[in-house]
């Protein structure tokens, strides 16, 4: 899978955004280790703690059919610029694939990061004791 593409994926599932509130769409594609694209949008609640972000919802969704480890994820937004995931989505995609290859898109250019690079001091597992 190119990067190409998978930005592509990104940009196309964001198209499916639920975002009445914000106007604020945002895609993302994530490639498992299997070679297997799971494709997430934001979808946004009148209750916004009850919102989820379109890169969760990839991971949620890879999650739930069986993957869980993770190669690269693109993420686009309706913004016209880079936008970066939460901490909050950085935290979750931590948790499986400490490495993953970042890939955010404004249409325009591409910038690549590690997720250690976004996220330099996890919460991981060896922290809860």
């Amino acid at each position: 899978m190119t990067d190409e593409k998978l930005i592509v994926l990104a940009k196309q599932a964001q198209e499916n955004a639920y975002a009445p509130y914000s106007h604020f769409r945002v895609g993302a594609a994530l490639l498992g280790r299997s070679g297997r694209v799971y494709t997430g949008c934001n979808v946004e609640n009148a209750s916004y703690g009850a919102a989820v972000c379109g890169e969760r919802t990839a991971v949620y969704k890879a999650i739930s059919e069986g993957e869980r480890d993770f190669a690269r994820i693109a993420v686009a937004s309706s913004s016209g610029e880079i936008t970066y995931p939460c901490g909050i989505c950085l935290q979750v995609l931590a948790e499986f694939s400490p490495e993953i290859e970042v890939l955010l898109s404004n249409g325009r250019e591409v910038q690549k990061y590690k997720l250690s690079e976004l996220l330099p001091h996890p919460f991981i597992k060896e922290d809860i004791k």
